[in-house]
């Protein structure tokens, strides 16, 4: 007896499955907030800031020739074995690999579904790191596998029992979001273990390019058959439209992987593009390259700087882009990134990764003049939603002072006395901020993050019993509204500064 089928052609578990959340949306946020896709700045993408190979004055490469190049295949099938391809990537890792070893991948998201598709068996056990890039579960899902999670931290320290039963295991080397860069020594040990227990170890070095190429482990996969290694060009050459990457593994895990590939994987405009990009002269340790990663740790540098405000965590990173804390900030992930969108700049919520809650974010390194425009929008995204905060706590402290009269200290605040002892706190939230009035005590003063901000520190005169009473009998009468406001300030302000 069979058991019940599906209401549609298709395996019963797919049926519950959703797609990955990813950056780069670019025309979705344009067409939601009405802005010309040229004038967002996409950093939630983690690409080359550094830019193109094909835009640096001394670049040997010509975009439009290779295009061309390329065009003259349209008629032809690509040659499935893509040996000039292999034979580049091979040369661009070093380290003893061969065209051989190489399998070449329409992007990182083929080349996931191939080695699900070649290793795993609906029902098998697939270990994933949390947090990290969310495809290694969806293309392991949609292969039927049960998916456990297991602490970045504990990845070193798993137990020989969850390793046996483990088909797979995936490790991001710099991790995604987080950016923590694993040495080399750490993931020999690692595939050592995994082999032992016949566990395969995925190794995705996708960013490797862009933080440390020595790290990589590229050297270990001929003399061991169940580690497969990843790279991404799209990343390191900022080149996403033309998806090309390749894996590594050992001859014969490749040949089998070859094998079982998309017979045409790759077309001839990416073919073209792709193998003169890893032929040029160096590989991964180009000109290009290490231009971009001396790059890359500058402007790091300069955005770790700019986003370390209150409110904000941005953790050490080895790579191109930051991951940024912002549990004390009384804002979520998703409410920030939509501010921020709403404001032309794209970063990326983090919440979509595994079990991270609403506290991360993920902001791309981009060229100075755009890591300026990030940190200033981060900073007019949270003014105007303090603001927001304030003009709510405020309208509610008006109303409740119109049934029982003033607030009165705020003893319980973490600043009282923030201006003194026995003030008033009905307008802790001051209805005329920023007033710009020096009369008042409030003055300019430079912020953290850059720039001058509006400080309310040495004012107090909105906190004096007699001036909130008569600001009370303004606001109670007439409501809280631009007119309102303006009204008092010149009958009651005006009047006792």
């Amino acid at each position: 007896m069979t058991g019940q089928r599906s209401s549609l052609p298709v395996k019963n578990y797919l049926l519950s499955l959703e797609p990955c959340a990813h950056g780069g949306l670019i025309r979705k946020s344009s067409q939601r907030y009405g802005i010309p896709e040229s004038e967002i700045l996409d950093a939630s993408a983690s690409l080359n800031p550094f830019g193109t190979p094909f835009e640096q004055a001394d670049s040997e490469l010509d975009l439009e020739d290779l295009l061309k190049k390329g065009l003259e295949k349209l008629e032809q099938y690509p040659d499935n074995r893509y040996v000039e391809y292999r034979t580049a990537a091979a040369e661009f890792v070093g380290m003893g690999i061969t065209y051989e070893n190489i399998i070449p991948g329409n992007g990182s998201t083929e080349i996931i579904r191939l080695v699900a598709e070649c290793a795993i068996n609906e029902g098998d056990i697939v270990l994933i790191p949390t947090p990290t890039f969310s495809e290694y579960e969806m293309q392991c899902k949609v292969m039927g596998a049960q998916i456990k999670y297991v602490d970045q931290e504990n990845i070193f320290d798993l137990d020989d029992k969850l390793l046996d039963e483990a088909k797979i295991i995936f490790v991001c080397n710099p991790n995604n979001p987080t950016g923590k860069l694993l040495l080399k020594e750490q993931i020999e040990e690692l595939a050592k273990i995994c082999a032992a227990h016949k566990t395969i170890l995925f190794v995705d070095e996708a960013f490797i390019e862009l933080a440390d190429p020595e790290q990589s482990v590229a050297y270990l996969v001929e003399e061991n058959d169940y580690l497969f290694i990843q790279r991404s060009l799209t990343k390191a050459f900022a080149i996403p439209g033309i998806r090309m990457g390749f894996g590594i593994a050992s001859k014969k895990f490749a040949c089998v992987l070859n094998s079982a590939r998309l017979s045409w994987n790759m077309g001839c405009i990416a073919d073209t593009v792709a193998t003169a990009l890893l032929n040029m002269e160096g590989g991964v340790n180009s000109k290009y390259l290490k231009d971009s990663r001396a790059f890359i740790r500058k402007e790091h540098d300069f955005l770790m700087e700019k986003l370390s405000r209150r409110g904000f965590k941005p953790l050490e990173s080895s790579v191109n882009y930051i991951f940024v804390d912002i549990s004390e900030l009384s804002l979520t992930s998703s409410e920030l990134a939509e501010r921020m969108a709403s404001h032309g700049v794209l970063i990326r919520d983090c919440n979509s990764f595994q079990n991270i809650g609403p506290n991360y974010i993920r902001i791309a390194i981009r060229k100075r003049e755009e890591n300026e425009l990030i940190a200033s929008t981060i900073r007019q995204v949270i003014y105007e939603w303090g603001r927001e905060q304030a003009e709510m706590q405020l309208e509610e402290n008006i109303k409740a002072a119109a049934e029982c009269g003033r607030k009165g200290s705020n003893i319980d605040c973490d600043y009282y006395p923030c201006h003194f002892e026995g003030q008033d706190c009905t307008f802790c939230f001051c209805p005329f901020y920023p007033c710009e009035d020096t009369r008042t005590g409030g003055s300019w003063i430079e912020s953290s993050s850059g720039g001058q901000v509006w400080s309310c520190l040495k004012c107090n005169i909105v906190h004096q019993e007699k001036v909130v009473d008569e600001l009370l009998s303004v606001f109670t009468t007439d409501g809280l509204n631009k007119e309102s406001i303006e009204k008092a300030w010149k009958s009651v302000m005006g009047t006792n500064l």
